[in-house]
Order: C-alpha cells, then sequence, then structure tokens
C-alpha cells in the first residue's frame, strides 16, 4: 500500500480491461463511445456503476432515469457541467484505488 492514486490522465492513457468497471465505463464514455459506457456501468445496478449510469443518461437527457440510478447510488444529483462530473467521479474513483 501507501501508493499514489492513478491520475485521470493516466487512466486516459491506459487500456480500458485493467480498470475496474465504474472507471471503464468512464473510460470508454471519455473515448466517445456512450453505447459501450452504458453496456459495462448498467451490469451492476449499486454502488460506483449506479453512479456512472446515473451520469451517462443525464449526458444522455434523461433526467428522469438519471435521478433513479443517483438514488441508487446513494448520491445527489451533480448540478455543474457534464464535463465537471465526469471529472469528479473520475478522481473520485481513483482516489479509492491507491495501493
Amino acid at each position: 500500500m501507501g501508493g499514489q492514486a492513478m491520475t485521470v490522465e493516466e487512466m486516459m492513457a491506459s487500456k480500458p480491461d485493467g480498470l475496474p468497471r465504474a472507471l471503464r465505463a468512464l473510460w470508454h464514455d471519455a473515448h466517445g463511445d456512450w453505447n459501450a459506457a452504458h453496456e459495462v456501468a448498467q451490469v451492476e445496478e449499486f454502488g460506483d456503476c449506479a453512479w456512472v449510469h446515473a451520469y451517462l443518461h443525464r449526458k444522455e437527457g434523461d433526467e428522469g432515469n438519471a435521478g433513479y440510478w443517483y438514488g441508487r447510488a446513494g448520491k445527489s444529483v451533480f448540478r455543474g457541467s457534464l464535463e465537471e462530473e465526469w471529472r469528479f467521479i473520475a478522481e473520485s474513483l481513483l482516489a479509492l484505488r491507491i495501493g
């Protein structure tokens, strides 16, 4: 343990296969593949994946569905831009991966 968390830039430069599911979904979204991101995120209906799933539906413009998934994730609806939310989620999840 005692290592440093991967940065968002390092995550983006990595291959998605080695990332946890929620980060893998964010990776696909950032690389322009919303459908792949959604497929990955919807496999788990709780926790980090539900959080990313909520963001993806917010990005899609489906506020009702996004609200449902924010609730499943135990998170409040994000009020900033989509870019700010993506970075906030990515940095939060990466901070948990120290070691």
